[in-house]
């Protein structure tokens, strides 16, 4: 069983750095948004297999949800794409 955990951790942490490259480079703010919000709900589920159900809460609903909805109302009061 730990060997699994092992192997699914091993791949939600490259998600998670492709994630982030796909967030720096994105020209488009919304994709950043988006690939940065899967950032933070791999985080989350990462947090819940090192059994910190708490901390996974936490992170889904104030990074996950609630900077990422604060991000979109900026981008649409403002231009999408980077110049």
């Amino acid at each position: 069983m730990s060997s699994l955990i092992l192997v699914v951790s091993a791949i939600l942490v490259i998600f998670m750095i492709v994630g982030a490259v796909v967030t720096i480079h994105a020209r488009d703010l919304l994709v950043a948004i988006i690939a940065s919000a899967i950032v933070d709900l791999v985080l989350a589920v990462l947090f819940y297999i090192l059994q910190a159900p708490d901390v996974a809460i936490t992170q889904a609903s104030i990074m996950g949800g609630l900077t990422t909805a604060i991000f979109l109302v900026v981008i649409k009061k403002t231009e999408r794409y980077e110049q």
